[in-house]
């Protein structure tokens, strides 16, 4: 016997046409055990209310559980439904007879989506944030391996000033300790929809904070109309996403640059990057160009749940059945975006004698000569017009800043001395760079600390949220024995 909605409400003319087009089923299946967690959460609130007698609830949640253990193994054949949770119910009404018709007591499909998406969304949170710090203290412990190679920082992609190479990894890892702050943050928000109903609650006693309890939410949702009709959370993680692909892709853009011959810091092990079928000698930077690549989906997936939500009116609308897609489509490529950083950046060698170069024949440290001519108490603007006709100078000559000599440029000013000109080395940036958040030597050795402690802070509080499987283990513990 079906259960769809047109024989559950008591019709069955709509066209089987119609029917199909707004068949979710396809997309619910990826949602199923966060489905059946709502369900058995629902089935022990309402035997403990009486609602259903409690040994009816001990029936339902243990066929609830079997189901879940039967979808884990492979075995589980679901009819064709309209969505996964009418696929759910024609199930059970098979195994059950009229002990299924219980189920849906006190809960409308509209609570019971809100409540497994929003189990989604957490579940995913949890999984991506982890990764996010796991990604996070990889690039830390690279940024200890190479605290001691330079090069040279760009702004608008010009050679800007010299920065330790472990610099550059603690800036990528401070990009993704805020994507995992962002994920524990909306897990944190989270509240349990369930017991809404369809719009305006129930007259059945429903026991909702027990339910959130159950769940592991901090409390129910407060109003029903607005429970049902909010996608924000959705939007929260697709932004979440979004901005971590935008993360990754301007990583991923670094090491395509700087692998190519015009920088060559870097070498791209031959296990990640492949050959040109046309021209031998080159080797590409696929994996990275890929994860730059997709960045672009996960923005459009932000865009294209704000543009369905953007016209609704207050209340559950159909349309917010096509949060489904995007939703299981963010999580699905930013796992495996992170999964592949994880995998590609430890295949990637820097060239610290390229890197070197790089700086030895440019005019990195004009900036730092600037401010040692402040120190000498010159007003900051004069230093800078000083410094630009010295670099003009040493241009003109085609000589690298870092072996400026005080007969060289003791026309234009008579305070270049060679101490101030010593502020050009090379060598001695690291020294001179001592403000917190900087290049320096010990403030980069505070700030891969500050980093772990911040990650520890995120991870632990991630780890304890519990998985859909932990979910269902203590909820079946919960059922009378």
């Amino acid at each position: 016997m079906a259960l769809a909605k047109t024989a559950a409400s008591g019709g069955a003319t709509i066209l089987p046409e119609v029917l199909a087009f707004g068949s979710s089923l396809a997309d619910d299946l990826h949602l199923f055990h966060e489905d059946v967690v709502g369900s058995l959460a629902h089935v022990v609130m309402l035997g403990r209310t009486g609602i259903v007698p409690s040994d009816t609830a001990v029936t339902l949640g243990r066929a609830l559980v079997a189901l879940a253990e039967e979808h884990r193994a492979g075995t589980l054949v679901l009819p064709d439904e309209e969505d996964v949770h009418m696929a759910i119910e024609t199930v059970l009404f098979e195994r059950l007879g009229v002990a299924s018709k219980m189920l849906h007591s006190a809960r409308s499909r509209n609570d019971q989506v809100a409540t497994m998406v929003t189990l989604h969304v957490r579940d995913r949170a949890r999984t991506l944030g982890l990764l996010a710090t796991e990604l996070a203290t990889l690039l830390l412990d690279r940024a200890e391996q190479e605290k001691d190679v330079v090069l040279p920082s760009y702004t608008h992609r010009q050679r800007a000033q010299p920065i330790a190479l472990g610099f550059l990894f603690g800036a990528w890892a401070s990009m993704l300790l805020r994507d995992a702050q962002g994920y524990l943050a909306l897990a944190n928000s989270l509240r349990s929809p369930l017991g809404a109903g369809a719009i305006a609650g129930s007259t059945l006693p429903v026991d909702r904070p027990l339910t959130a309890r159950l769940l592991g939410f901090a409390g129910p949702t407060w109003n029903a109309l607005d429970t049902v009709g909010d996608r924000d959370f959705v939007l929260d993680y697709l932004y979440s996403a979004a901005k971590f692909g935008i993360h990754a892709s301007r990583i991923a853009t670094d090491f395509v640059d700087f692998s190519t011959s015009e920088f060559r810091f870097c070498l791209l092990d031959g296990a990640i990057a492949s050959g040109s079928s046309m021209m031998p000698q080159k080797k590409n930077p696929d994996v990275f160009e890929l994860i730059r690549g997709k960045a672009g989906p996960a923005l459009g997936n932000l865009v294209s749940l704000l543009t369905t939500m953007k016209g609704l009116p207050s209340g559950y609308n159909r349309d917010q059945q096509e949060d489904r897609t995007v939703l299981i489509e963010a999580g699905r490529r930013a796992e495996s975006v992170l999964r592949m950083l994880l995998l590609a950046i430890p295949k990637v060698a820097f060239d610290a004698d390229r890197c070197a170069a790089a700086l030895a024949e440019d005019y990195t440290t004009a900036t730092d000569l600037a401010e040692a001519l402040v120190k000498s108490g010159i007003p900051f603007r004069e230093a800078y017009g000083i410094v630009g006709r010295v670099v003009l100078r040493m241009k003109d000559a085609g000589i690298p800043l870092a072996k400026v000599e005080a007969s060289l440029v003791a026309d234009i000013d008579p305070r270049l001395t060679s101490d101030v000109l010593g502020a050009c080395s090379i060598d001695g940036f690291a020294d001179r760079k001592q403000t917190f958040g900087s290049t320096g030597t010990a403030p980069l050795a505070a700030q891969r600390e500050d980093l772990r402690q911040e990650i520890s802070k995120v991870a632990g509080p991630l780890a304890a949220i519990p998985t859909l499987d932990q979910l269902l283990s203590t909820l079946a513990a919960e059922l009378p024995q």
